[in-house]
């Protein structure tokens, strides 16, 4: 199964630094039903991080009403590194 990692921060935090690999879907966009995830499958693992969590947990929410079911609050850049993504 594929993951996707998001970070829901604002265009300009994710200019200034982000996860490897990570897009950036702002939580708001997340709320307002972002076509940006139209072509994932419901059940892909998706990780979601922005500054401390908070933002993360609530666009876990909205993906969840939205029929998402694999979603993973990331908390932060630093533990997504850590945790989720290939060092190579």
């Amino acid at each position: 199964m594929s993951r996707l990692i998001i970070d829901v921060r604002e265009p300009a935090e994710y200019e200034q630094d982000h996860a490897k690999g990570a897009v950036n879907l702002p939580v708001s966009d997340i709320a307002a039903g972002s076509s940006g995830l139209s072509d994932v499958p419901k059940d892909t693992e998706i990780v979601l991080y922005c500054r401390s969590g908070g933002r993360a947990n609530m666009a876990a929410q909205h993906l969840s009403q939205q029929g998402f079911t694999n979603l993973v609050n990331g908390i932060n850049k630093h533990k997504v590194m850590s945790e989720y993504i290939d060092q190579d």
